[in-house]
Order: structure tokens, then C-alpha cells, then sequence
């Protein structure tokens, strides 16, 4: 496979974790840059790890993941998205610092969530029977530096429009969600 497919394809797995990050960016006021590393280390490594996974699977679990993981995405991007709209509306200075607070256990979640279509990506590369050394480092890489400018960029924002933010935070992980699923199920192509 030429470098200019790797990259878009890299780019492309990289979308998701560039939208989760831009959310947790509107909602992390006090991001500290070794939180940032944490993101993009957890989402660049499991974009990484995730094609590498669906290559030693191969075809042989080629119908497990189509079948679930859009739903697994979709229920966990339900889960965290609702929990920031819940948060941000009850208005509880607690709720507010706890919406604040880096969470390995959050972090690893959506990292999860939003590679799954990487091991996707992995079973593709087994089928066509590609080396794929150089495209999970570059996949890995590039979620890595889509992941901290998001994070960056969403902090910005976030701040420039405030603390309701989060609201849409939320939303955009649902929606994200919901997208994953669609795209999962056949009935949206993007």
C-alpha cells in the first residue's frame, strides 16, 4: 500500500479521535499538557493497536466485529455523552468539578469506542495481506497529533463560550455515537 492511502486512511481513523478530544477540550478546564500526553498517547496507541489486533484475527473474526462493534461504540459514546449533558445541567458545583476531573477509566473508554474501526482496518490490511508495521505507526502517530490538537482546540473553544458547553460536548459524542452505529449497520455511508 503507497504512502498517500496509508495517510488518508490514518487520517481518516483519526476523525473520531479528533472529535471525542475536541469534546473532552470544551470540558476539561483546567487541561494540564500531561493530560494531554495521556490522551494522546491512550487514543494514538489504541488506533495503533487496533488494526494489529484485526490482522492476527483476520477473516476469522471479520463477522464478530461487524456485527457488535458498532453497537459497543454506540453504547459507550451514549454512556459518557448522556453523563456530560446530566452533569452540565444539574448546575452541582460537585457534578462541576467531577466533569473536570482526567479519568484513566473514561480516557481508556473512549479510546476504545473510537478505534474500533480500526480493527476493521486491520482485517482489511490481513485479507489484502499488506505489511503493517508502517501503517499502524503512522495511524498511531497521526490519531496521536489529531488527538492533542483537538484537546487544544476544544479548550479554546470551551472557553470562549463558557460552561454550558459541555451540553454540546455531550451531544457531539451521541451523535458520533449514533453515526458509528448507522455506518455499522449498513444504512449510512460516509
Amino acid at each position: 500500500m503507497d504512502f498517500i492511502s496509508t495517510l488518508l486512511i490514518a487520517i481518516a481513523l483519526a476523525m473520531d479521535a479528533f472529535s471525542v478530544s475536541l469534546t473532552k477540550g470544551f470540558t476539561l478546564k483546567n487541561l494540564t499538557k500531561s493530560q494531554a500526553l495521556w490522551f494522546g498517547i491512550f487514543f494514538g496507541g489504541f488506533q495503533a493497536l487496533m488494526p494489529v489486533l484485526g490482522w492476527l484475527g483476520g477473516i476469522q473474526l471479520e463477522w464478530l466485529i461487524t456485527t457488535f462493534a458498532p453497537w459497543v461504540a454506540f453504547i459507550l459514546l451514549l454512556l459518557i455523552g448522556s453523563n456530560m449533558i446530566r452533569e452540565s445541567l444539574s448546575g452541582d458545583e460537585e457534578d462541576e468539578k467531577d466533569s473536570d476531573k482526567f479519568s484513566f477509566k473514561e480516557l481508556t473508554l473512549l479510546a476504545i469506542a473510537t478505534s474500533i474501526d480500526a480493527f476493521a482496518v486491520g482485517i482489511t490490511y490481513a485479507v489484502l495481506k499488506v505489511d503493517i508495521l508502517i501503517p499502524i505507526i503512522m495511524i498511531g502517530v497521526v490519531a496521536f497529533i489529531f488527538t492533542i490538537i483537538g484537546l487544544y482546540l476544544g479548550k479554546k473553544i470551551g472557553n470562549y463560550f463558557g460552561d454550558k458547553f459541555e451540553i454540546v460536548g455531550g451531544v457531539i459524542l451521541i451523535l458520533l455515537g449514533v453515526k458509528i452505529l448507522l455506518e455499522g449497520l449498513g444504512i449510512l455511508v460516509l
